[in-house]
């Protein structure tokens, strides 16, 4: 039987840059969660009849907001539900299965790697039909429906058995409860050249990989022990748990502080990664050196044509406005487009549809390609392992070859977490007020050759994304970026991106933070870092 209920709206409902995040209890709250799914639902339309991917990443309050979300998606027409046994689907698995399955779009829930638990962080995501996040123009459309969301539907049926595979039925809507890792895992296969990584791992080369306690564990298991051959307990941490064992899921330099030192010690394996709550971000350490996500990005992209499918080379490559500026040299020298979005994945999307790129990569840790339409943790464990097999030198050898051949960017995000949100907004408009005085001033022996507060055009749809960080870039090619991120629960987080360029391969072995210090005492006297926010030191440095 559907119910229709009578509600009132939330007014703080409004997705930040991957969908509505707040904490668990105000989650919790009287219909909150159905406010907010049925604003989806009616800011959609022609979903009669269509399929919808339900998934998470298995942190407190999945389970339930997942049984909510399949009663209400047959309460308002969905024909199928396609749900991950156990409520579990990491965010690129959930994009290929909406691909895989031509859904109409997916409900993602995750905080991604904010820390889980009763009294931390949940999330509420939808996806389109091409596997992406919806763009503004349907987050706007859910918002503004949230406002003023006066009723919702529900079926009034018992909940759906989520740890048995197979199909039932809601008020003439089918649910079936899939394999959440064998869709994925196949497209993994038919990715990269397992033959070679397997032989790679057979001949003593040793992996190990953080899952976190978070949903990548169940995929790392699969794909990187069981099917590359990699020994059992090479996938530490590999069971999804509500809190991720109490630790924070994020594949940082702070938060996967043990593999960091593991892959530092003189015994250290060949090759270390985590990923992230949900599977999208990851860490990629080899035997003595850490690589940047924003390295990352542009060793992926120059070693791509290594993988089978990739071997037809890239169409272009797309990066974050903070990404640092490596990738942008390797698509010089390809010859393809290089593409310069705002932070956020949804930014994407219509770059791939319109086959204008093929790799993509944000410096907080996330890579990913076509093959799904997020970033994806997993994906770029396996292209590198791909590329270690078939170069035959370690991750260290590979990125001084990269650096000898396009120069180094030494590149250093610093957060500040949890700033008093007044104190952060002011900090930016006191910024934003300087951008046209900014320009020749000198500070030591930096001068501010340009100022802005970056707005992007998109080049398929045309869409014009306005304040999206503020850039300041000096004269040989260095440059600091601040901005305010989208993807805390409380408070406000300053994110301040400093990068220097160097091209001299003599001086590609100083200690990153050293080579920045100049920047990282510009960057705080010219916004005011310390007195504005109260911060002497950053919470987290990567």
């Amino acid at each position: 039987m559907i119910r229709t209920v009578t509600t009132t709206p939330y007014g703080d409902q409004k997705p930040g840059t991957s969908g509505l995040r707040k904490k668990v209890p105000v989650f919790q709250q009287k219909n909150y969660a159905e406010n907010f799914i049925q604003s989806i639902f009616d800011a959609l339309e022609g979903f009669a009849g269509q399929t919808l991917v339900i998934g998470g990443d298995g942190r407190f309050y999945n389970r339930e907001v997942i049984q909510i979300a399949i009663k209400m998606a047959a309460a308002n027409g969905f024909g199928r539900v396609l749900v991950g046994r156990g409520g579990i689907l990491s965010t690129p698995a959930a994009s290929n299965v909406i691909r895989k399955y031509e859904a109409f779009g997916g409900i993602v829930l995750s905080a991604s790697h904010n820390p889980g638990g009763p009294t931390e962080d949940f999330g509420i995501k939808y996806n389109i039909g091409n596997g992406g996040p919806a763009p503004e123009k349907v987050t706007d459309a859910i918002y503004a429906r949230s406002q003023v969301i006066d009723t919702y539907k529900i079926s009034d049926v018992a909940d759906v058995n989520l740890d048995a595979e197979g199909t039932q039925e809601i008020d003439g809507m089918t649910v079936t409860v899939i394999d959440p890792v064998s869709d994925y895992a196949t497209l993994m296969e038919s990715l990269f050249d397992f033959d070679a990584i397997r032989k790679l791992i057979s001949g003593g080369f040793r992996v190990v990989f953080d899952a976190m306690s978070a949903v990548t564990g169940p995929y790392a298991k699969e794909i990187i022990e069981k099917r590359l051959g990699a020994p059992k307990g090479s996938v530490m941490n590999f069971i999804p748990l509500p809190d991720f064992g109490g630790h924070h899921p994020d594949p940082n330099l702070v938060h996967a502080r043990a593999l960091y030192e593991t892959m530092m010690a003189p015994d250290a394996p060949d090759f270390g990664a985590a990923s992230d709550g949900d599977g999208d971000r990851n860490l990629v350490i080899g035997r003595g050196i850490f690589i940047t996500p924003s390295d990352s990005l542009a060793m992926l992209a120059a070693n791509a044509h290594l993988a089978p499918g990739y071997a037809k080379g890239l169409a272009g490559i797309a990066r974050s406005m903070p990404t640092s500026g490596a990738a942008d040299r390797v698509a010089e020298k390809l010859g393809i487009g290089l593409y310069e979005t705002p932070t956020g994945w949804k930014f994407f999307g219509n770059l791939l549809d319109e086959g204008m790129a093929t790799i993509c990569g944000e410096e907080s840790a996330g890579t990913g390609s076509n093959h799904v339409r997020e970033k994806d943790g997993l994906w770029a464990v396996l292209l590198w392992l791909n590329i270690l097999a078939v170069r035959k030198e370690s991750a260290l050898e590979i990125a001084r070859k990269h650096w000898a051949t396009y120069g180094r960017n030494y590149y250093s995000r610093h957060d500040y977490e949890e700033v008093d949100s007044d104190a952060a907004n002011g900090l930016v408009a006191a910024l934003r007020d300087q951008l046209s005085t900014l320009p020749g001033k000198s500070f030591g022996a930096l001068k501010v050759a340009t100022a802005d507060d970056f707005a992007y055009n998109d080049p398929v749809d045309h869409s014009v994304s306005k304040n999206q960080g503020i850039r300041i870039l000096f004269e040989g090619g260095s440059r600091v970026v601040f901005r305010l991120s989208g993807t805390g629960t409380s408070g406000a987080t300053l994110r301040v991106y400093i990068e220097r360029f160097e091209p001299d391969p003599a001086r590609h072995d100083i200690d990153t933070q050293e080579a920045l210090a100049d920047l990282i005492l510009v960057a705080d006297e010219i916004a005011g870092i310390k007195t504005r926010t109260g911060r002497t030191e950053p919470s987290v440095i990567t």
